[in-house]
């Protein structure tokens, strides 16, 4: 780890305020799902870490499932092309279904995925996502629920990775721009 932290630019948020946003979005959607049933899809890898803290703070009965789809790949911004990883197992159709995601920011990910679940036949989809970069939005997509709003920074931690680095900082921190400009 110590050679990954020579590579952070500064810490936008530690252990102790992630855990708080968690606790933060946690209570909101249990005020919203109160005694109703809830599907929780996370939105793999990137929400794992997230994912794991908030589902065992959610009160409602939740079931859950994985989803992976990239726009990415080892590039810094989002081609725009959405392709399924892999699929979800569960039938959604008639549920309450929650995706949650590291970080909203072009929409292009979500976007294609609200769509894919509501095209199962879920009652509601809605987005969770632990970071939200609005600047970024090139699709008219918004979180219901989301930890942080951040500016236009390339940020890594806490499941965010670049090029599948990173991702096991205990914290999100802003990589520097000579590790990804290569």
């Amino acid at each position: 780890m110590q050679n990954m932290n020579k590579d952070i630019q500064e810490i936008l948020f530690d252990e102790e305020q992630l855990r708080q946003m968690t606790q933060t979005v946690a209570r909101q959607i249990n005020a919203d799902y109160s005694g109703q049933s809830l599907v929780v899809i996370g939105v793999l890898k990137g929400s794992f870490l997230f994912l794991a803290d908030l589902f065992r703070q959610l009160t409602a009965d939740c079931r859950i499932d994985f989803i992976a789809a990239s726009s990415y790949g080892a590039s810094t911004t989002s081609s725009g092309n959405v392709r399924i990883i892999k699929d979800i197992h569960m039938d959604v159709s008639n549920k309450h279904v929650l995706l949650v995601e590291d970080i909203l920011d072009t929409g292009s990910t979500l976007s294609y995925l609200t769509e894919y679940i509501s095209q199962k036949g879920a009652q509601t989809v809605r987005i969770c996502t632990l970071l939200d970069k609005p600047s970024r939005r090139t699709k008219p997509v918004q979180a219901d629920y989301a930890g942080a709003v951040i500016p236009d920074y390339f940020v890594v931690g806490y499941g965010l990775d670049y090029d599948e680095r990173y991702r096991n900082l205990p914290y999100i921190g802003i990589l520097k721009p000579e590790i990804y400009t290569k």
